[in-house]
């Protein structure tokens, strides 16, 4: 079994007009069923150490506290070197334990001036279920060209994401029984397992990815341009770690009658990095 972690950052809803979150991305991290104890192990070692060998009680990691300019409740007083390293290792965790990254990220001012032109089991100008759709389509790709014949998915999403409990289980419904038996879902055990993400650190870590990509392309895209140049460099570099677990970098395109459009809208509205982003911040 392959456990496949979602967790989203920018999620308005259907606002397309928040300034403040003009990009939402839903993703995280993935790993084998056998690797989540020594992963666990290693993240708190990681965690503990960081904290002078004591995690505080009822600790939960949250990207948004790490990462923001000042730190909040537990990293109150941290300085941001402290913090910004400290998210740097915990991306390099992910790479050393040979985890996979997935993510989608969407432009929601994109989103807004396309109209996609297909009746589907979801609202397409929903980012949040426009990428759980998407996501359903890569790891169903994933599972079968990476893990072989016998492998099973399993995806976990954070529970916060009650309020599109109803739409998220459609979305699902319509995935495994409706249209041709030869593009339904066949190689994701369960869709849709919701957990408190104080249960699970693998939550944490996916909230950690998806904030860093969310903030990386807002740069990219002229959202941040008053940050200073240290942020964006920490950004790009946290991005390339991430980027670099990815299993397939390019969009993984949904198989079936009248999906070509679908596949086109999702490449229109898609939020990617400006080219040779590398070279631009020496990564």
């Amino acid at each position: 079994m392959h456990f496949f972690y979602l967790d989203e950052s920018g999620d308005t809803g259907k606002s397309l007009n928040d300034a403040d979150q003009p990009i939402m991305v839903l993703g995280g991290i993935s790993l084998r069923d056998e690797a989540w104890n020594k992963t666990h192990d290693e993240l708190h070692k990681l965690l503990s150490r960081y904290f002078d060998g004591t995690l505080p009680e009822d600790f939960e990691l949250h990207a948004n506290r790490l990462l923001n300019l000042d730190g909040s409740d537990e990293f109150d007083g941290h300085s941001l070197d402290a913090r910004t390293g400290l998210a740097l290792d915990l991306l390099d965790l992910i790479a050393e334990r040979k985890h996979s990254t997935h993510f989608i990220a969407l432009d929601k001012s994109k989103i807004k001036a396309t109209n996609c032109g297909l009746s589907l089991a979801f609202n397409p100008s929903r980012p949040y279920l426009l990428g759980f759709d998407y996501m359903i389509t890569y790891i169903n790709w994933f599972v079968k060209e990476k893990l072989g014949p016998t492998a099973r998915g399993l995806m976990i999403i954070d529970e916060k994401r009650n309020s599109y409990q109803e739409k998220v289980q459609e979305i699902t419904i319509d995935r495994r029984f409706a249209g041709a038996k030869t593009h339904r879902v066949k190689w994701i055990t369960e869709i849709n397992y919701a957990i408190d993400s104080k249960r699970n650190p693998m939550i944490q870590l996916s909230d950690l990815v998806v904030f860093c990509v969310r903030r990386f392309l807002e740069i990219e895209h002229g959202h941040r341009d008053a940050w200073p140049d240290d942020a964006k460099k920490f950004y790009a570099k946290a991005y390339a770690k991430i980027h670099d677990r990815l299993a397939r970098k390019q969009l993984v395109e949904r198989q079936g009658r009248n999906m070509d459009r679908l596949n086109t809208y999702i490449g229109e509205v898609q939020c990617l990095p400006v080219g040779q982003w590398k070279r631009r911040y020496d990564i």
